[in-house]
């Protein structure tokens, strides 16, 4: 993708498209634009967290932590793994949900993440998370002693902040009154609620289950126990009229086997080819229609090279019995699942593990079988195929490989579904705990400096956008400003860019000093600037004390970007963002001269670029909001801050004189 842009502005009136010259649109990098605009980073952290809500049962403790929470801001959960405590702090921080600030959680050591003593990490009405939970010695250290400055901060801007620290660590004298101590709700209550989630009438769990009282005979982890319900709903799921509750509970604890040795008996019995690539393929896609089961393993047999039986549809065994053969059937509904609970994930397991040269020709056939048209192979079910086979890699430390795979997968797409199926086989490794930050840095240099060919600017766009965001805004702020700077015609990254900094004035602020206050800020800096700087939520007080335009900083970076603008880019591209300014000040009240002033001094004493703003001030009067005398009385107070910056003198400004030299009217 090159370095060049068409400008846009935003109005009351709708978008406003200046330029000069030929304009060249291209779209090849990204789907539609409503394809690839996606939802907004804060509704996907938001919609996550009252998931989350709905699934979590209270904690012994979690009384106090909510008061502690609500007296000073900071609360510091401790509790043993299993008890629920990272849980617990995201729901506390979901409950405090308002208007201002955003969810979003902390990376200390990350070397992209904002010092934790840093003032401006902190945004007005932020909830943020610290888990420390699994952190050694050292780490817990080096964040406990920056946790008195963040208080401060924290307190300052009317956030919130949860610290999950590691059990058994220590903490400061000074801190022990924000500290919470929680211990695991009661396992029944948690599996009933879970069940409930997962549509079970209760007159069915409240059977007896001598399974279920089995595996509550050791302590469990609320983890361990929501493993266990989901496992239940999908026994009963299989099987809704054979067994019954006590049934389903057995199904649930027997599949807690891993079925290795049976599956590895199972493959050494089915030999030929055909079966086993329907074993596989039942694996991959556990679940589907049977339609759909069909004509993946037609496929895989195809990309494994190996013809396919030419009998007559008459003749030779049906689906049903080849199905039987590998311990599977077709339900009343005519979907495809093993016999045996959780069977499915040891078939991909053993396939992984023990034939290696496979591994690329189940990525091919994936990636193919995302793009079947079947009716019955939906969004889920493809994004679930490719989920299950990132779990592969992943779960064999093959990060690296997936990383490899998403990219092909993105780099040569042709269709949305395949650019898709990229976006969801990235989205388990960057949230994967071990992998995760690998993640976060290749996606971040992919953003910067790999060539944006096929579909990958889309991918790259919603990994950011619909994964990254919604619990590291900062990080995805770098990443779509990255990607914007790079777009020609279209300019989704930039749009991405401009929804994230309006969920917080922190992000903002941010952006605005990404933008210019580097050593050598470039005209697509200028261009983005203009879309980032908008006059309305920088003039905006919203609940805070004072707008973002009143901070001394947020005005010397104002005034630098709009320098860079008059000196990088020609009239017609900022025109129409100067009126757009022009027309805010004239309705801006006691901040009317303030932003006059600002224009006025970035075009410092260049009669060119002052006569060029007073050129588009005349031209923005009869559409000025309120009115065009509130628009000439807008262009007659700039035009005494030109003349007094040019050292004219306010007598030089009366009666609406010739504009400066090189102006037009």
């Amino acid at each position: 993708m090159n370095e060049a842009f068409t400008t846009r502005v935003e109005q009351s009136g709708g978008s406003v498209h200046a330029g000069f010259g030929d304009i060249h649109h291209h779209y090849t990098a990204y789907p539609p634009k409503q394809e690839a605009a996606g939802r907004s980073p804060r509704r996907i952290a938001d919609d996550q967290l009252r998931l989350l809500r709905q699934r979590f049962v209270d904690p012994t403790g979690m009384g106090e932590a909510r008061r502690l929470l609500a007296e000073h801001s900071t609360v510091i959960l401790h509790g043993a793994p299993g008890s629920g405590r990272t849980s617990a702090a995201r729901v506390l921080l979901h409950e405090l949900h308002r208007d201002t600030g955003i969810f979003r959680e902390l990376l200390p050591g990350d070397e992209e993440e904002t010092p934790l003593t840093d003032a401006g990490l902190v945004g007005r009405g932020d909830r943020l998370l610290l888990d420390l939970a699994e952190a050694d010695g050292a780490r817990w250290w080096r964040n406990r002693r920056d946790l008195p400055a963040l208080r401060k901060a924290v307190q300052e801007q009317q956030a919130h902040l949860v610290v999950v620290m590691p059990y058994g660590g220590t903490l400061e004298s000074d801190l022990h009154f924000c500290r919470a101590d929680i211990d695991a709700p009661p396992a029944q209550e948690v599996f009933r609620r879970h069940l409930r989630l997962h549509g079970i009438p209760h007159e069915e769990y409240l059977q007896s289950a001598p399974a279920w009282a089995d595996f509550l005979a050791e302590q469990r982890a609320n983890e361990e126990i929501a493993d266990f319900a989901d496992r239940v709903r999908r026994a009963r799921t299989a099987h809704p009229a054979r067994d019954g509750f006590a049934g389903w509970c057995e199904q649930a604890r027997d599949a807690r086997k891993t079925w290795r040795q049976e599956v590895a008996g199972l493959v050494a019995e089915r030999c030929e080819v055909s079966q086993r690539a329907l074993l596989i393929t039942t694996a991959m896609l556990h679940g589907a229609h049977a339609d759909v089961i069909h004509h993946a393993a037609a496929l895989l047999l195809r990309t494994l090279k190996v013809a396919e039986d030419r009998i007559a549809p008459l003749e030779g065994k049906d689906l049903a019995e080849r199905l039987a053969e590998i311990s599977a059937s077709a339900g009343p509904d005519g979907h495809v699942r093993f016999d045996k609970l959780d069977f499915d994930a040891a078939v991909r397991a053993h396939f992984w593990d023990h034939m290696p040269d496979l591994r690329r020709l189940l990525s091919v056939w994936t990636a193919r079988s995302t793009e079947l048209d079947d009716p019955h192979l939906t969004p889920g079910l493809r994004k679930e195929l490719v989920e299950r086979l990132a779990h592969q890699f992943l779960r064999a430390g093959q990060w690296k490989e997936l990383a490899a795979m998403a990219d092909g997968w993105g780099t040569h797409a042709t269709t949305l579904t395949r650019s898709t199926a990229a976006v969801h086989a990235l989205a388990p490794g960057l949230g994967h705990k071990q992998y995760g930050g690998n993640f976060r840095h290749l996606v971040n240099t992919w953003c910067r400096d790999k060539h944006l060919t096929g579909h990958l600017a889309y991918v790259l766009l919603r990994v950011c956008t619909d994964v990254i965001a919604p619990t590291h805004p900062d990080q995805a702020l770098v990443r779509l400003h990255h990607l914007a700077r790079r777009e020609r015609g279209a300019t989704p990254a930039l749009d991405a860019l401009c929804e994230l900094v309006a969920t917080s004035s922190r992000l903002r602020r941010r952006m605005l000093d990404r933008l210019t206050r580097r050593s050598s800020p470039s005209a697509a800096d200028a261009r983005l600037f203009l879309r980032i700087c908008d006059p309305v939520p920088l003039t905006d007080t919203g609940d805070t004390p004072r707008a973002l335009v009143d901070e001394s900083y947020v005005q010397g970076c104002v005034t630098s970007g709009w320098q860079e603008v008059f000196a990088e880019l020609p009239q017609p591209d900022w025109r129409p963002y100067a009126q757009r300014w022009l027309h805010t000040a004239s309705a801006a009240g006691g901040r009317h001269d303030l932003l006059l002033d600002l224009l006025v001094n970035a075009a410092g004493r260049n009669g060119e670029h002052l006569a060029a703003l007073y050129s588009a001030a005349r031209a923005a009067e009869p559409t000025t909001p309120g009115g065009a005398a509130r628009g000439v009385a807008t262009t007659d107070r700039l035009l005494q801050k030109i003349s007094a910056a040019q050292g004219l003198g306010p007598s030089a400004a009366s009666s609406r004189p010739a504009p400066p030299r090189g102006a037009t009217s």
